[in-house]
């Protein structure tokens, strides 16, 4: 019993979206339930609907509504089918009546993008002789906290989920991204978050696998914008991926693999554009081909900002860090990376939209750096903070083409070696390490397990 999530150019695009369902159609007897992100760009759409001006909205209400009534045309789908969905987004953002709107009702106008691809998804099976039904997370019991825009699902989904979903036919296509409080108020779970429900619903349903369908075929080496020659990883632990996702590998989002880990469930990534290639399976286990050990990707986050609070009270005193991260956590400014001295310590942060606040307390504790401009640079593998001769190798080849290494971080993680450079350095080590930890000239190896 497998779980199969399609993100938004698998959906958004007619000759890819003609490959989706028919992938499902070959594991109809295996697929225990989709997951559908919107089409690709319309979720910015929505944005971009709920921030305009109201004597804005009917132009751009207009332009969505053409855009899936032609991509309905485009793959032989009845445009009638999607009707009810436009109306019942008309009257949401009629609701709003000449005021902004607030951000309850944005994440229910946002919720439409999925429900319409669902829709949609589930006719095209339909036509190809399985039978369907589109399905809301939320009303399916994906029941979350009231954070909207950025909301939690609590404990009591994962039953809700399997008593809703366990029985199929129809074939449930279930909306990603969104969830519904325990009132019935639609939330979403952020951006990428239709991954983490593919996650939680293939975690309530016990899967044996969870399928992430997308433009890439798996997760890579390093980002092939900065990196042309990136090849796809065969195999990754869960650790591994998580490493990557966090700093910055696009083709997964950070929490997707939480439930997957905690009922250890694979999760395969794969490529609705090539269907054929073998994608990265991601277990428990770091997975071998036979060879020896290896780094596996260099990520990279850039935007990031260095805090470093100095004081000499810090000497020998006892809760001197414990007040240091109070401030951070109660101003929500997450924190990736730390060191620490007698007297100091440095964090980095990538939102750096409550810095200014958290600043000036920290300012009464100790003197403040704000370091702007930087990047984070991740050397991901298992193991590699043991590797006896890893780092030398690495800041050696930084130190040769002159890149400044402004932090490092080592062993908090058993799969990352990390450390901080300015960010006009950052493409430019990131394509350094990769040719030179060999990752240019590796060869992956086929994935095993369930393919066709």
């Amino acid at each position: 019993m497998i779980v199969m999530k399609f993100g938004g150019t698998s959906v958004g695009i007619p000759d890819p979206f003609r490959v989706a369902i028919g992938q499902v159609a070959r594991r109809r007897n295996r697929v225990a339930a989709v997951v559908v992100s919107a089409l690709s760009g319309v979720t910015n759409q929505l944005l971009e609907l709920c921030g305009a001006a109201p004597n804005a909205r009917a132009s751009l209400l207009g332009a969505l509504a053409d855009r899936h009534l032609q991509h309905a045309r485009a793959i032989g789908v009845d445009p009638a089918g999607i009707e009810p969905q436009l109306r019942a987004l008309r009257d949401d953002l009629g609701r709003a009546a000449g005021a902004p709107v607030g951000r309850e009702l944005s994440d229910r106008i946002l919720s439409h993008g999925e429900r319409l691809s669902a829709t949609l998804f589930a006719a095209g099976l339909d036509a190809l002789g399985v039978e369907a039904i589109p399905v809301d997370a939320g009303a399916a019991g994906l029941v979350t906290d009231d954070r909207f825009g950025a909301a939690h699902p609590l404990p009591e989904s994962a039953e809700r989920l399997r008593r809703s979903l366990a029985a199929p036919p129809p074939l449930p296509v279930v909306t990603g991204f969104i969830g519904r409080t325990l009132d019935g108020r639609p939330t979403t779970l952020g951006r990428g978050g239709s991954d983490y429900s593919a996650a939680l619903i293939g975690a309530a349903l016990g899967a044996e696998e969870i399928q992430i369908w997308t433009d890439q075929s798996g997760m890579l080496s390093a980002d092939p914008r900065i990196v042309p020659e990136a090849r796809e990883v065969p195999f990754l632990s869960f650790a591994e991926a998580s490493e990557l996702a966090y700093f910055g590998a696009k083709v997964l989002h950070p929490k997707t693999l939480l439930p997957a880990m905690e009922r250890r469930i694979p999760v395969r990534i794969l490529n609705t554009t090539r269907p054929d290639d073998p994608g990265s399976l991601i277990t428990a286990a770091a997975g071998s081909d036979g060879s020896s050990w290896r780094v596996k990707s260099i990520a990279c986050k850039k935007g990031i900002t260095a805090v470093t609070v100095v004081s000499t009270r810090m000497l020998l005193a006892h809760g001197f860090l414990a007040r240091v991260f109070e401030v951070f956590g109660r101003h929500h400014v997450v924190v990736d990376l730390v060191t620490t001295s007698e007297v100091s310590i440095s964090v980095t942060v990538d939102d750096a939209a409550r810095l200014d606040q958290a600043v000036a307390e920290l300012e009464a504790i100790g003197t403040v750096e704000i370091r702007p401009g930087l990047a984070v640079v991740a050397v991901v593998g298992e193991g590699a903070p043991q590797q006896v001769r890893l780092a030398a190798h690495l800041f050696t080849l930084l130190a040769g083409v002159g890149v400044g290494v402004e932090m490092i971080s080592q062993g908090a993680s058993r799969v990352n070696l990390s450390f901080v450079v300015r960010e006009e350095d950052a493409d430019r080590a990131v394509r350094l390490l990769h040719r030179g930890l060999g990752l240019d000239h590796e060869v992956a190896a086929a994935v095993p397990g369930e393919r066709r």
